[in-house]
């Protein structure tokens, strides 16, 4: 299942250069560049407050967006740079490239986890641990998927889900393709530890004294 793509609402740039830059910022926009996809280049702008808006949401570096221009054709976009002021730290000039369907990109996509009843780890009181709830993966622009599904049905205490037991949808791999990372781990509970230490300890305690009991062994007559 490909996720929603998110419209990106921008206008045209009257102009191009830093003096156009400059005005566009003192009329409360941030002036951007699209560029890529074997067309010129398009001065746009978007409006300060909006794009704020969008940073402050976290990931925009990341994600694909239908760009969207009165008087223009909708484009794929994504952005691959995000100027900021040297001293107040806000946006003062982005770059987006145009993507074609065909092209591959790299996406953080969430996991999702099911069967989670079906875990005896999980029934005997264990606690899925997640240590990738995101992965990095290379997808398809034109069939990027909304999130990938991680079974633990079967897994007990101390098994460990891994990007291979993922089966991805077709066109998608890991950015980190010589390296079977972990996703999650089933672990024990702090009062299941508790319980396997002090056996531990009884049993070492045990061992102890069974060997401080043997009598020492005879000498022989000289």
């Amino acid at each position: 299942m490909a996720s929603e793509i998110p419209d990106l609402h921008a206008e045209l740039r009257p102009g191009s250069g830093k003096g156009a830059a400059r005005q566009a910022r003192r009329e409360g926009f941030v002036p951007g560049i699209v560029y890529g996809g074997g067309i010129d280049p398009l001065p746009v702008q978007l409006k300060f407050n909006y794009l704020l808006k969008w940073l402050k949401q976290g990931r925009f570096l990341s994600t694909l967006f239908n760009l969207k221009i009165e008087g223009q054709d909708e484009m794929r976009v994504i952005c691959r740079s995000i100027q900021k002021h040297v001293v107040k730290d806000v946006p003062i000039h982005v770059d987006f490239m145009r993507l074609r369907r065909a092209s591959q990109i790299n996406l953080f996509i969430p996991v999702r986890f099911i069967n989670e009843e079906e875990s005896p780890g999980l029934k005997r009181g264990g606690v899925l641990t997640v240590v990738r709830g995101e992965v990095d993966l290379i997808v398809n622009a034109g069939d990027i998927p909304s999130e990938i599904i991680a079974d633990v049905a079967g897994l007990d205490v101390g098994d460990v889900v891994t990007i291979e037991d993922i089966e991805l949808p077709e066109g998608t791999r890991p950015r980190i393709a010589d390296r079977n990372f972990v996703i999650a781990n089933i672990s024990a509970p702090s009062g299941l530890r508790s319980a396997d230490d002090e056996d531990q300890e009884a049993g070492d305690i045990e061992e102890s004294e069974a060997e401080d009991s043997k009598p020492d062994s005879e000498t022989e007559d000289e």
